[in-house]
């Protein structure tokens, strides 16, 4: 299931359109909404720490799990200039193993959406409330059907000096999986470009689904909104925010 190997040097560069402060202040606003305000917070899938971060600007103290060694890695990095005392773990979310509960947890940027097959995420929804306090809080955010299928198929290409790549794209509608094989050139220090490739699937869930695998594995629905508002989920959605909460841990291990 790793990802990220080759991208992970340049991710940042690449995702530097995206608007972290702003995501997490909307997840901020969130878990105040839930009542959580301070305490420990997991970032699942955290990738190069820039959410988690901001999380712990807040005030929060972070844990960050990710399956990337190199991702990490630059999340370590982060963490030597900025001083925050963050807790990075690689492991993978199916799987993954805490010392104790946490307050909440979060997973954004489509974490949620590289677990394809619902047996998995089942035992992703089972962890989370195993290691969630009491009534604890669960925020992730997920790409739906309606961004896949406007996405399609498609190559999308960025060209910089530090480096360039290729994105080809394509959606399986009967299966609902989107996957797009990338292919990279980095600039090395003699002013060389290395290639990688790599290959990521993705799927996409219904909210009814998610709904049912939230019950299955323990954990009650709370609320969906459309992303970055408190609108509710439609047609038109294409990156929505769920929050789910403990709900005690007997039922999710049967």
């Amino acid at each position: 299931m790793e990802v990220y190997s080759g991208f992970a040097e340049v991710y940042d560069m690449f995702m530097d359109n995206v608007p972290y402060e702003e995501w997490s202040k909307y997840v901020l606003s969130l878990l105040e909404e839930q009542g959580i305000k301070e305490g420990l917070l997991l970032d699942l899938g955290c990738g190069t720490g820039s959410f988690t971060e901001l999380m712990a600007s807040y005030g929060f103290d972070m844990i960050g799990i990710d399956n990337s060694d190199e991702m990490l890695n630059i999340a370590m990095e982060k963490r030597e200039t900025s001083g925050y005392d963050i807790l990075y773990l690689n492991q993978d979310m199916r799987e993954f193993e805490l010392y104790g509960t946490v307050r909440a947890v979060v997973s954004i940027c489509d974490s949620i959406n590289y677990i394809t097959e619902d047996e998995d995420l089942i035992d992703v929804f089972k962890l989370v409330n195993n290691y969630l306090d009491i009534d604890g809080v669960f925020i992730f955010d997920l790409n739906t059907i309606t961004k896949y299928e406007n996405i399609g198929d498609a190559v999308i290409a960025e060209n910089r000096e530090e480096g360039s790549f290729i994105w080809e794209n394509t959606f399986y509608e009967e299966e609902q999986i989107n996957e797009y094989d990338l292919t990279l050139y980095i600039k090395d220090e003699n002013g060389k470009y290395d290639r990688y490739y790599e290959n990521h699937l993705q799927r996409a869930y219904t909210l009814d689904r998610i709904k049912e695998l939230l019950d299955i594995a323990g954990l009650e629905f709370v609320a969906s909104y459309d992303a970055f508002t408190r609108n509710p989920v439609d047609e038109e959605s294409e990156r929505i925010y769920i929050i789910a909460r403990e709900c005690g841990k007997t039922k999710g291990d049967n």
